[in-house]
């Protein structure tokens, strides 16, 4: 069971209906000619995607999950947050590496202060800039 001061940001499994979707309309040109079925690699990748990119936020650690791997670092080896130009967010290590926490985009900053435990200042409550969820 997972701790209750962990959060979890990943992105909406609803997703995967689009993913069942691009494989029904994908059927007829993949059993057109003989060999097409590879197709049906793209969808599975996308699926994979959704389902294994997240980021774990607990007390003490932050974790990315990737398709290929996951990272982990504890919070004293976290320097700061960057947000890049697309509103992604990267964690910047002590080390001077980054590391990109798949699914965490800026809205969700409050979020993540607050599953800190108060490592990491919650900037949009101090400024008083809250903005409205983007649908």
């Amino acid at each position: 069971m997972a701790d209750p001061a962990t959060v979890t940001f990943r992105r909406p499994l609803t997703a995967l209906l689009g993913v069942f979707g691009l494989i029904v309309c994908m059927t007829p040109v993949a059993f057109g000619i003989p060999g097409l079925q590879v197709l049906y690699l793209v969808p599975l990748g996308v699926a994979v995607w959704l389902v294994r990119s997240r980021t774990v936020v607990g007390p003490d650690t932050v974790v990315a999950h990737r398709v290929v791997g996951t990272q982990r670092v504890i919070w004293s080896d976290l320097q700061g947050l960057r947000i890049d130009e697309q509103s992604r967010v990267w964690a910047v290590l002590r080390s001077g590496e980054e590391m990109k926490l798949p699914a965490v985009r800026v809205r969700d900053l409050s979020l993540l202060a607050a599953a800190s435990g108060g490592r990491l200042p919650d900037l949009q409550a101090a400024t008083g800039e809250h903005r409205a969820p983007e649908p």
